[in-house]
């Protein structure tokens, strides 16, 4: 039987309200251990995009709370000191998650220290000042190596020019696309070319990769002056073709065509998921296959229709999601009969509109107008799913969950006396930076 909180005299209200809090941060310890486990095994992956999506929908934290939580959990697997205090109830989870925004394997027993000694308002005042020596550090080490880019060009002794540099981890990292970018027009396409035409011994012919480097830096040059390496139609140049047989939209484990434009396969899902909001060209064979009639390009869903879904959906509506920009989805494909009409579409995001056509998950609309989820095995998934059952005393359970006597009001107290808290001394005394220690360990 609970006691009332009024038959308490104030000293003992305080200690029962400290002990139960060491409480629910020790259970928040094992939560956190449980959320990192099925983070880890992808327990979320039924058709969420991330264990924080999951967590909004079945558990209700807020999107923004539910990564931090995931965030602590990960960081919290490869500092196992911090993980034990907080499991004994001697941190909070305030004091965790603030030290694990810092906190290093090699730095985690002095930080441990912080917590311990400190208040949570200590802990972040002192964590605030160790991320701006982060960041200096982090600050100097660009500008070194900012100054140390450098591009050398010479002509070599048979006339042939050598080129050698450094480049800014981002600059590479343009260039290396670039170059592939380059390379994907000299040669591959060349290289399907000669096929159609039956060239032959072409692989005997191929450069090495090393030239091939070469001879696109020479075509990155050349339409650097030429403003652009193949710009083609504005409207045209960034569009996926597919060609698909009408059978297929129809039912997918129909046989027919599903290919892209270059001739590479696309699943029968895929080809449904592409079609379901974009525009579309209609073509009709002969029986050798020759194109009779082309008709004109048609856009699924119109303007107007669209900016009516947007309205009325604000976002993708798969359990769960929410995001606020999506793809028009039809309920009954049109390919089988189904309208192009409001009640028919459904505003689903990129990865769910995927969901629905290649990963087996089904949605309908009910009678009712709401839409319905199915999972691939035609589980229902709700977009609220039922809470958690609480036992009859929860403070009750949780204690006994914790052996009792190993939490107690004093559990989570800090050491500190009172004193002012000099955060630029602690940062002196605790960063290895401004101890000296990270220059022996980088010496080291």
């Amino acid at each position: 039987m609970r006691n009332s909180s009024s038959d308490l005299d104030l000293d003992r209200l305080g200690d029962v309200i400290a002990e139960l809090s060491a409480h629910l941060d020790a259970a928040t310890a094992r939560l956190l251990d449980l959320i990192r486990e099925f983070d880890a095994r992808e327990g979320w992956n039924t058709g969420f995009r991330s264990c924080a999506a999951w967590l909004n929908w079945r558990v209700g934290l807020d999107i923004g709370a539910a990564r931090e939580r995931v965030r602590v959990a990960r960081a919290l697997g490869s500092l196992p000191l911090l993980a034990e205090a907080m499991a004994r109830g001697e941190l909070s989870y305030a004091k965790v998650r603030a030290l694990t925004r810092v906190a290093t394997p090699e730095t985690e027993e002095r930080l441990l220290a912080v917590g311990r000694a400190g208040t949570a308002d200590h802990v972040e005042r002192i964590v605030r000042g160790w991320r701006r020596m982060d960041r200096k550090a982090e600050v100097a080490e660009t500008a070194r190596r900012h100054a140390s880019r450098a591009l050398h060009v010479y002509p070599d002794e048979d006339g042939m020019v050598t080129i050698r540099g450094r480049l800014a981890p981002e600059v590479g990292a343009l260039l290396v696309q670039a170059l592939a970018a380059a390379r994907e027009v000299l040669y591959q396409r060349t290289r399907r070319q000669d096929v159609v035409v039956g060239s032959a011994d072409v692989s005997a012919e191929t450069p090495t990769m090393a030239q091939q480097q070469a001879d696109a830096l020479a075509l990155l040059a050349e339409t650097a002056l030429h403003h652009g390496i193949d710009p083609g139609a504005p409207s045209e140049r960034y569009q996926v073709v597919v060609h698909v047989d009408a059978p297929v939209l129809t039912d997918p484990d129909q046989p027919g065509q599903s290919v892209l434009e270059d001739g590479a396969r696309v699943p029968a899902g895929t080809s449904q998921r592409l079609a379901c909001d974009a525009s579309r060209v209609v073509m009709r064979h002969d029986p050798d296959g020759r194109v009779t009639e082309v008709g004109a390009r048609t856009r699924t869903i119109p303007p107007a229709l669209r900016r009516a879904l947007q309205h009325r959906d604000r976002g993708c509506r798969f359990p769960g999601c929410g995001l606020p920009l999506g793809e028009g989805h039809h309920i009954q494909h049109w390919a089988n009969g189904g309208p192009t009409t409001l009640s028919n579409l459904a505003l689903l995001c990129r990865r769910h509109h995927r969901a629905v056509h290649e990963d087996g998950y089904r949605v309908e609309r009910l009678p009712d107008g709401e839409l319905c989820f199915r999972r691939p095995d035609g589980r229902l998934l709700p977009v609220v799913p039922s809470p958690a059952m609480v036992p009859g005393d929860p403070v009750h359970a949780l204690r006994m969950q914790h052996d009792g006597p190993r939490i107690h009001a004093r559990t989570a107290m800090p050491s500190w006396l009172g004193e002012r808290l000099s955060v630029g001394y602690a940062i002196d005394v605790l960063h290895p930076l401004a101890t000296g220690e990270g220059d022996r360990l980088a010496a080291g």
